[in-house]
């Protein structure tokens, strides 16, 4: 059961991430983002680790896609719709369409190459709070702080971009009194 169970969650997970890639439309790719955070949790629910499958949902599938759409809300979105893609925007996704190919290459054609174990074990890292608490904040430290003042620069360009300018309205003449 748990096997169909994987199976289910894991086409649900890879459709949805796929069709944030394909979407057009912004608020639709936010909320194909949602379904991939929540089969991803469900994911880690199978394995055990609820810690992180609630955190998954409450994190991501809350906090970041809430200020995703804040993001597409604040951003000029028919502005963007015009821009298209150029040769460098292009070479960098068959790039990564390449990597990402030797990526799962190495997990699954290559026997014994990859990292994959069996993360059922009492032992496993995420399997207790506790323990991933403890690898988070000694093992994982900088990449952790890496990542929260990355979302700090982000956060401060997303406002620095959302700014509009302001209009100087004491200069502006009003109604009839300007007119002499």
């Amino acid at each position: 059961m748990s096997d169909i169970l994987f199976y289910a969650f894991a086409a649900i997970t890879v459709f949805s991430a796929f069709m944030v890639v394909c979407s057009r439309n912004p608020v639709n790719a936010a909320l194909f983002m949602i379904a991939a955070f929540v089969g991803a949790a469900a994911l880690f629910a199978l394995l055990e680790a609820f810690f992180l499958a609630a955190v998954q949902v409450l994190v991501y599938a809350g906090a970041v896609i809430v200020l995703f759409l804040f993001i597409i809300m604040l951003l000029d979105v028919e502005r963007t719709r015009a821009l298209r893609p150029g040769l460098v925007s292009l070479a960098a996704s068959a790039a990564a369409l390449g990597l990402l190919v030797v990526g799962v290459l190495w997990l699954f054609a290559w026997e014994g190459a990859g990292p994959l174990v069996d993360a059922r074990g009492s032992d496993a890292p995420a399997a207790l709070a506790r323990n991933f608490g403890y690898e988070l904040f000694t093992r994982y430290l900088l990449p952790v702080q890496v990542t929260g003042f990355l979302l700090l620069v982000a956060m401060i360009g997303v406002i620095h971009i959302s700014k509009r300018p302001a209009r100087d309205t004491a200069a502006e003449p009003k109604g009839e009194e300007a007119n002499p």
